[in-house]
């Protein structure tokens, strides 16, 4: 989750917005401290700090805090077993902050940052109650680190059609960094997720080029040409963490023997994920598909 582009858009629509965090753990947690959800005026909220009754009482602070206005951060201690009846054995501290239009001027470099990639705030308690975040490398006295943001993949997803829409959608909400590239424009749905960039790209194998080394790479196109011209240059290249191709095992055969007339070592071949998906989730619908690819990449994550 890209903690400070919510609490703007939060803002933005409803005028005001709380920000969880998980400031600190010890022994069984449900969630690693620095978990984080943004909460609106509304209900709404996005991310988790690890559900059942921790998140039920925490989420019911945020709300209690905006009804109250723009204030001081709320901190509290909590014994998960004794005080929640939750089987963690462990404590949390959760920091709840409230944010409204006048924070939208310093929130933006920190959305700005945070949408780069993970990086680390100062952090200054001030006499108000209320928490201030600055960029910066050197702390001053009183200012502690703060880490925002995650280490994302990125993909390289060919073919816009109802598998590659599917998928799309599937690793919005996951640690990746999607670049979706098709020749077809208009194929390409209006509005995609927010880790997602439309390439309408004539030589869509070209884009591999500026891939970074450890990308994944994955060949659902339209055409088995293509497909066999994206996972050939993939595998020439011999930088990428995951070459996946969508199709059976006779379809896989087939692309073999093309691969080796191209002049591609049986080594770089071996590394070829087709079918792709994880085993034993059966079903050829696109969303079937996009689950079993989705859990396929976040086992070749690590």
């Amino acid at each position: 989750m890209e903690t400070f582009r919510r609490l703007i858009e939060a803002i933005e629509a409803e005028g005001a917005a709380a920000l969880i965090t998980l400031a600190e753990t010890a022994g069984s947690a449900p969630r690693e401290a620095g978990a984080r959800m943004v909460v609106r005026p509304g209900g709404g909220f996005y991310g988790t700090i690890g559900g059942g009754e921790l998140e039920y009482e925490a989420l019911a602070e945020a709300r209690s805090a905006l009804a109250a206005g723009r204030g001081p951060a709320r901190r509290r201690s909590v014994a998960l077993g004794p005080e929640l009846g939750q089987c963690c054995g462990g404590r949390v501290v959760w920091r709840v902050e409230t944010f409204d239009q006048r924070d939208l001027a310093a929130l933006a470099p920190l959305r700005d940052a945070e949408h780069e990639g993970p990086f680390v705030a100062l952090t200054r308690l001030g006499g108000d109650g209320r928490i201030a975040r600055r960029l910066g490398d050197a702390p001053e006295d009183g200012e502690r680190r703060e880490a925002f943001g995650e280490a994302t993949i990125p993909v390289y997803l060919f073919g816009a059609g109802h598998v590659g829409r599917a998928l799309a959608l599937a690793l919005a909400p996951l640690p990746f960094t999607v670049r979706w590239i098709d020749p077809r424009r208009d194929e390409f749905p209006k509005l995609a997720p927010a880790n997602v960039t439309l390439v309408a790209a004539a030589d869509p194998p070209a884009e591999l080029a500026a891939a970074p080394d450890g990308a994944f790479v994955l060949a659902i196109t339209h055409s088995h040409q293509l497909d066999l011209a994206v996972v050939a240059e993939a595998l020439r290249q011999d930088r990428f963490a995951y070459v996946g191709m969508i199709g059976s095992a006779t379809k896989r055969a087939r692309f073999v023997s093309q691969l080796r007339a191209a002049g591609i070592a049986d080594e770089r071949i071996a590394r070829l994920v087709c079918p792709i998906g994880v085993p034993g989730i059966v079903g050829k619908q696109p969303a079937v598909i996009a689950v079993a690819v989705a859990a396929q990449l976040l086992t070749a994550r690590g």
